[in-house]
C-alpha cells in the first residue's frame, strides 16, 4: 500500500502540490492531508477554497473528502500525531511552514519544533519510504555573486537575513543528526514567484518586490544582475516527481532556475513594462543603497498608495539584501530525474502583472509579512 501524506495543504506551494498529485497518472492507494479546521467540514471548505485559486477541475477537487483530512497543524502536533491513519503513511511531502519574512513568533515552534515532532513520528512508522522536506535554497547562506553547487557546504557560521531561512537550515540539520533512520530527502526551492498560467491568482508572494523596485526606479541590484526565480507549478512538478520516483540517488536537491533559466532584472523590467503597456525603466534605473531608498520614504504613499512606511522600509531592506547577493543555484540533480528547465520568469511575468493590476503593492506584500 502506498499512502501519501501532505502538509501545508492550504498554502501556496501545498495547494500547487495537491493539484499536481491529483492531475498525475501515478496512483496512490490513499492520500491524507493535514488541514486546520474546527470540524472536518470547515477544514474541507478551507482546502477547496485554496484549490479553487488554482482552478483545479471540480471532478479532481471533489476526490478529496472529509475522510482524507487529518485535522491539525504543526503548531500543536501533539493534537494529531496519535491519529491511527498516520501508521499507514509511506510517503510525506512536508510543505507546512510559517513562510514569513517578519519575526513571527511561530517560526521556530512550527518550522523547527513541530516539524521535528512530525519527522520523529514518521521515523517510527513501519513502512515509511520517503520524508520529503521542503526547505529553501537561501538557507545555505550563499556568498555574494556565487553559483551555489548542490554539494555546497558553507564555511563557518552562516549569516541569515531572516528567521525563516535560519529555521529551515536548523530543522534539516536536526533531522539528519537525530533521526538517522528516517528516509529523509531535502528539497530546497529558490525564489518561488507566481504561476505560469494563473500568475498571482493563487498568491502574490514576492512579486510585489519587482513592482515596488520598478515604481521606485531604483533598487540595491543592477539591471544586469540575475535572479533565480521559479514558478510554483514548476516547483510542485519537481516535488511530485521526487515523491513518485522509486529511488532517488541523492538526499538533497535544489529546485531552481540555475544558470540557464535565471532572469536578469533588465529582462524582468522589459516583460513587466510590456504587460503594462508602458516604456521599460531601462536607463532611468539606478542601483542604490538602502539608505538612499530610505531617504525617499516620504514618497511611498504617492508611489504605492496608503502604506505603513516603517513596514515598507523593513521589506525593502530585507529584499534588498537578498537581491544584492546576485546568487544562482545549480540544479543538475533535478535534471537527472528528467525534469526540464523551468520557464524564465520574464516569460510569465506578464501574467503576474495582469493578475495583480487591481491589488496595491502594500496589500500584496502582506502575504510575506504575516
Amino acid at each position: 500500500m502506498r499512502c501519501l501524506f501532505i502538509t501545508g495543504s492550504t498554502g501556496f506551494l501545498g495547494g500547487a502540490v495537491i493539484c499536481k498529485v491529483l492531475q498525475s497518472s501515478y496512483k496512490w492507494d490513499r492520500i491524507l492531508l493535514l488541514v486546520r479546521g474546527e470540524t472536518p467540514a470547515a477544514a474541507l471548505a478551507r482546502l477547496r477554497n485554496n484549490l479553487d485559486s488554482f482552478e483545479l477541475a471540480p471532478e479532481l477537487k471533489n476526490k478529496i473528502t472529509e475522510e482524507d483530512l487529518i485535522l491539525g497543524d504543526l503548531k500543536t502536533p501533539e493534537l494529531f500525531l496519535d491519529d491511527p491513519r498516520l501508521e499507514l503513511v509511506t510517503h510525506v511531502i512536508n510543505c507546512a511552514a510559517v513562510a514569513s519574512f517578519s519575526n513571527n513568533p511561530l517560526i521556530k515552534p512550527v518550522n523547527v519544533d513541530g516539524t521535528f515532532a512530525l519527522a520523529k513520528k514518521m521515523a517510527s512508522v513501519p513502512n515509511m519510504q520517503r520524508f520529503l522536506q521542503v526547505g529553501t535554497a537561501m538557507s545555505c547562506g550563499p556568498e555574494k555573486g556565487m553559483v551555489v553547487p548542490e554539494n555546497y557546504k558553507p564555511k563557518g557560521k552562516v549569516h541569515h537575513f531572516v528567521k525563516y531561512t535560519a529555521s529551515k537550515a536548523e530543522i534539516e540539520a536536526k533531522i539528519r543528526k537525530e533521526l538517522p533512520n528516517l528516509p529523509f530527502v531535502a528539497a530546497r526551492p529558490s525564489i518561488v514567484v507566481g504561476h505560469t498560467k494563473l500568475g498571482c491568482k493563487p498568491s502574490g508572494s514576492i512579486f510585489w518586490v519587482f513592482r515596488m523596485a520598478l515604481l521606485l526606479r531604483q533598487f540595491t541590484c543592477s539591471l544586469q544582475d540575475k535572479i533565480d526565480v521559479i514558478p510554483v507549478d514548476y516547483c510542485a512538478d519537481a516535488l511530485v516527481t521526487m515523491i513518485e520516483k522509486e529511488t532517488l540517488p541523492y538526499d538533497f536537491y535544489h529546485i531552481s532556475a540555475g544558470t540557464d533559466a535565471s532572469t536578469s532584472f533588465a529582462e524582468i523590467d522589459q516583460a513587466i513594462a510590456k504587460a503594462q503597456g508602458i516604456p521599460a525603466v531601462g536607463d532611468d534605473y539606478k542601483q542604490v543603497s538602502f539608505e538612499e531608498i530610505a531617504e525617499r520614504a516620504h514618497e511611498f504613499s504617492t508611489l504605492f498608495g496608503h502604506c505603513n512606511k516603517r513596514l515598507m522600509l523593513k521589506a525593502i531592506r530585507l529584499y534588498g539584501e537578498f537581491a544584492a547577493l546576485n546568487v544562482l543555484f545549480e540544479n543538475y540533480r533535478l535534471h537527472e530525474l528528467g525534469l526540464p528547465l523551468p520557464p524564465k520568469f520574464s516569460e510569465y511575468a506578464g501574467v503576474c502583472v495582469a493578475t495583480s493590476k487591481d491589488i496595491p503593492v502594500p496589500k500584496q506584500m502582506m502575504v510575506d509579512f504575516k
